[in-house]
């Protein structure tokens, strides 16, 4: 199993990861190490715990609002869905009911023109 040491605080820790996962845990613990900083910018030095207990906590929120986005688009993906498949069954319905007026149209036309066609030979 690999192992990486990332850069979190101003502090090195070593990490093991999955194998090929090195880049995106270096890449994670950097993200992470930017929120720290940005708390560090705005409240200055307020002590490496709490830093890193807020940084967490804008993360998790950060998390929480993502998985809030995901549930909405997978409601109104479900929705559509259901729309779609509304629609497409009134689609069929339509479909059939044409199919329906067309035959019932030939047979008139079938009816008319036996009609026509006896009243000629009667002639």
């Amino acid at each position: 199993m690999p192992q990486i040491t990332v850069t979190i605080n101003g502090r090195s820790f070593r990490m093991a990861c999955d194998e090929g996962e090195e880049e995106r845990l270096t890449s994670l613990a950097e993200r992470f190490d930017g929120y720290i900083e940005t708390l560090r910018e705005s409240f200055g030095e307020i002590g490496d715990l709490r830093l890193t207990v807020m940084a967490g906590i804008m993360v998790t929120d950060e998390l929480s609002e993502a998985q809030r986005r995901l549930k909405a688009l997978q409601d109104e993906n479900s929705t559509l869905h259901n729309g779609h498949s509304e629609l497409a069954e009134d689609i069929e319905q339509d479909r059939k009911k044409l199919v329906d007026g067309l035959n019932e149209a030939s047979e008139r036309i079938e009816a008319i023109a036996e009609n026509i066609t006896a009243s000629i030979r009667r002639r």
